[in-house]
């Protein structure tokens, strides 16, 4: 099935970092709102979707919608801003000269300059250059310091600035962690052909600082079965060795095994790879020795979950130039709908 570009287009684009998801929720509202019987949302902004199911098969369905950013943490007599990183992985060697988006507390976007504060010119005699830390980057917004005041305040949020491109194969942005993972969820229930499980869909908050929205979630709803959607590394480019590649692009959705917060259930990884094997659905296996999705938050709540992530693979991850293959991300949302489906007839007893 084609991917809805002018959709992920429009989720990557949005801001929204840990905590400030807001604009992210009016999107989840409305897919939601068309896709499922009743949404809502809880205290810690996750919006929540509910299709109408037997109540003994209760299958979440998770995907974050906060990327990695920033905080604004000092404004200076200059009019020049610091900040205060959101969420780990934004190396200071993918900072320096990108673009930013300063979105202020009355929701308007400023539009600046990320640079990184060190004494330009050549060299000092002896003086060996060294990569720069987080701390020593500023926003520059081209504005004098008294308009910078009257309009940014500490507290405001800053994420970079990128537009949503097609290139070759594969889509190239920002934020594919994990808006991809929303696209995923909100496609797989319009390709949904009928189920019997009770659904919720859940876009969750501050899966980048600690998972959780996700926990929060998983401990109202209860749920008997737990899948996060979300990105993994593809390092299937030129520095790694093939052996280290984790997943590659174009070779199809990656059902999980394991990754540093959860075993994924095996039965449910069964189940899975027996669905993507039956319907020639494109896939590979992921085993992730670090990181971790929503599921692991969701894992162990309630005496266990089985719990398990499709993942989207990745290229360049936690930086502006995000690069995900279009086959991969159809085929996620073939193989979601397909065990959505079919959930209602899984046996996960050990």
């Amino acid at each position: 099935m084609a991917v809805n570009e002018a959709l992920f287009k429009r989720l990557t684009e949005t801001p929204g970092v840990p905590g400030h998801e807001e604009q992210l929720r009016r999107i989840a509202r409305e897919e939601l709102g068309a896709l499922t019987d009743e949404v809502w949302t809880d205290p810690l902004g996750n919006v929540i979707g509910r299709k109408r199911g037997r109540d003994d098969v209760r299958v979440m369905i998770a995907a974050h919608m906060d990327e990695i950013g920033f905080l604004v943490r000092h404004v200076d007599e200059r009019g020049f801003l610091r900040l205060q990183p959101l969420g780990g992985g934004m190396m200071a060697l993918n900072m320096n000269a990108q673009r930013v988006l300063v979105t202020t507390e009355s929701g308007t976007a400023l539009r600046g300059a990320l640079q990184v504060g060190r004494r330009q010119g050549p060299p000092r005699p002896g003086e060996t250059p060294s990569l720069p830390s987080p701390e020593e980057f500023f926003v520059d917004l081209g504005m004098s310091a008294e308009a910078v005041k009257a309009a940014v305040r500490v507290g405001d949020y800053v994420t970079m600035d990128r537009t949503f491109e097609r290139v070759g194969d594969c889509y190239l942005t920002k934020a594919i962690d994990d808006r991809a993972g929303m696209l995923v969820m909100f496609e797989a229930l319009r390709a949904l052909r009928g189920h019997e499980a009770t659904i919720f869909a859940v876009a969750t908050t501050q899966e980048e600082v600690g998972l959780r929205g996700a926990a929060a979630a998983g401990a109202a709803l209860n749920p008997t079965i737990m899948i996060a959607v979300d990105d993994c590394p593809a390092w299937d480019f030129p520095g790694n060795e093939p052996e280290r590649a984790i997943t590659r692009l174009g070779d199809g959705v990656a059902i999980k095994i394991m990754d540093g917060s959860l075993i994924c259930h095996p039965l449910l990884v069964r189940h899975m790879r027996a669905i993507a094997e039956r319907e020639g659905i494109a896939h590979q296996m992921e085993i992730l020795p670090f990181g971790g999705t929503d599921a692991g938050a969701v894992q162990r709540l309630h005496g266990g979950v089985a719990a398990i992530t499709l993942s989207i693979p990745c290229r360049y991850a936690h930086t502006v130039n995000e690069m995900a293959s279009a086959a991969d991300v159809e085929a996620a949302i073939t193989l979601l709908a397909r065990y959505l489906e079919e959930a209602h007839t899984g046996d996960y007893a050990l």
